[in-house]
């Protein structure tokens, strides 16, 4: 019996999500991580601090929502051991994303990190046995195609350009494995009190990090500040713990290529932005379309999740 089942019948247990349309959190959370590549531009502070601060500042908002769930819910050993490892891996994705930035385009380092799909797909596959229907599998192949054409519309051949695409694939495969843990733990752990476990230890870790790189914490402008509210506002609390709400619902696969809709708009507001004005190719336009229609495709043939049946959820499931 899945795991979902197990824990269903326990006495006193129930699952503490707020309820909410899985698929509407969902659109409404890759519309949130939309802005992230774009307002990066802005900040001077380091990517370890715009890493960190866009972790600690929701920290107030989730760890208040968990304390009032964490009161009736119970997890087992293996999911705290699980929220570890997933908030290393967040950690990880954060600043190797935001760092690469630093190197290439907007459109180039947030399609490169948006090939978690691929790696998802792999990983879920392999550790989890759930794996996309065939028609589903044709809409992430779609949609991944059309991204990577907004990548080579806007592919740029410099040594630095290269380092950059290089920390963002390291983007993806972490940004990967956080996704597929939080498909298994989320069966068990409420939505705030997850976000709230694997955001404190990705942020501990960056601080970390930061003390070991010597790079600052504190003593920017308020420029900067203004970037990691806007950051923790939207894409972290909005759009992460969002996705993080719809890996119950949806399959690991399935919520990473929903997320392909950030570098569409990304792309679009790095070309409105005037102080960006990154002009889209007509590769990148066709790219946009597909991605569309790959995530239109995949989230259609998908369909919502009840819960777990994959032999990974049986074998590890809560006890």
């Amino acid at each position: 019996m899945a795991a979902r089942g197990r824990e269903g019948n326990r006495p006193g247990f129930r699952y503490l999500d707020p309820p909410m349309s899985p698929l509407l959190v969902l659109i409404v959370a890759v519309l949130a991580t939309t802005y992230a590549g774009p307002i990066v531009r802005f900040a001077a502070a380091p990517a370890l601090a715009i890493a960190f601060w866009r972790l600690c500042l929701v920290l107030p908002v989730t760890g208040a929502l968990a304390w009032g769930e964490g009161r009736r819910e119970r997890s087992a050993p293996l999911s705290f051991v699980l929220m570890s490892c997933s908030g290393l891996l967040l950690a990880i994705h954060f600043w190797s994303w935001i760092a690469s930035l630093r190197f290439t385009t907007v459109a180039s380092s947030v399609v490169l990190v948006s090939l978690k799909p691929v790696f998802a797909w792999g990983i879920a596959a392999a550790w989890l046995g759930e794996r996309p229907p065939r028609t589903e599998a044709w809409g992430i192949v779609l949609a991944v195609i059309g991204a990577s054409l907004i990548g080579l519309g806007d592919a740029q051949l410099s040594l630095g350009a290269l380092g950059g695409d290089a920390l963002a694939i390291v983007g993806a495969v972490t940004g990967a494995g956080y996704y597929v843990i939080g498909r298994r733990v989320r069966q068990t752990v409420g939505v705030w009190r997850y976000a709230t476990a694997v955001y404190t230890v990705a942020a501990a870790a960056l601080a970390c990090l930061a003390i070991v790189r010597r790079a600052p914490l504190t003593g920017f402008a308020g420029r900067d500040w203004a970037v990691f509210g806007a950051m923790a506002a939207g894409p972290m609390l909005i759009g992460h713990t969002g996705m993080n709400y719809a890996l119950r619902h949806f399959r690991a696969t399935t919520v990473n290529v929903a997320a392909l809709g950030e570098p569409v708009g990304a792309t679009i507001l790095a070309w409105l932005i005037p102080a960006i004005h990154e002009t889209p190719t007509w590769m990148a336009l066709v790219g946009a379309i597909l991605v569309l229609a790959g995530i239109a495709f995949s989230l259609t043939a998908s369909g919502r999740k009840p819960g777990p049946s994959a032999r990974g959820f049986r074998e590890g499931g809560s006890r």
